[in-house]
């Protein structure tokens, strides 16, 4: 019932869409579902990243953040799955959610690399630099530009691994049945 909901928003966000942008976002769909997929992740990442670096993690920016993506990413497979990529794949279950949590852990890696070299390369911390431009390179490498690198690698990862076109058949038969 959910589904029919989220899939009735966006068809009435794309309704109103003026028609040479609707016939591109309506060819790009998939991009366009993972896109709100990250920009919900986003939220949660950035939601728990400052939470716990400016409570239980304060002097752990990096740890902070590797914890806040491992709980953003298990939100990103669940909404993947089940919405963005939901015509593709086919694999089981298990072996689908590991290429997934694979490719992720890819991808956190390739997320916290901008914001390890801003902190501990370019030492863009406190006491070096005020506590405004610590924060400031801290959102900028960590959740612009790390979290850009990583959806890039991501959205190429689960298109290519975990959620094949080749095997949507079987998905989308599966679906079709229901």
């Amino acid at each position: 019932m959910a589904r029919l909901r989220v899939v009735s928003v966006v068809e009435s966000v794309l309704a109103r869409v003026p028609q040479p942008f609707r016939s591109l976002l309506v060819r790009h769909r998939e991009l366009l579902k993972f896109a709100v997929v990250g920009g919900t992740t986003f939220l949660v990442d950035n939601g728990i990243w400052y939470l716990l670096k400016f409570t239980v993690l304060p002097d752990k920016p990096t740890t902070a953040k590797a914890i806040a993506i491992l709980v953003a990413t298990i939100v990103s497979y669940v909404l993947n799955r089940e919405w963005s990529f939901r015509t593709r794949g086919g694999r089981e279950t298990g072996h689908e959610a590991t290429l997934f949590f694979v490719i992720s852990g890819i991808a956190v890696a390739v997320n916290l690399v901008p914001l390890w070299v801003s902190r501990y390369v370019l030492h863009l911390q406190r006491p070096e630099v005020s506590l405004f431009v610590q924060e400031t390179a801290d959102f900028i490498s960590g959740s612009v530009i790390g979290m850009l690198l990583a959806m890039v690698f991501r959205f190429w990862g689960f298109r290519k691994w975990v959620f094949p076109d080749e095997l949507g058949r079987v998905r989308r038969e599966d679906f079709a049945r229901r």
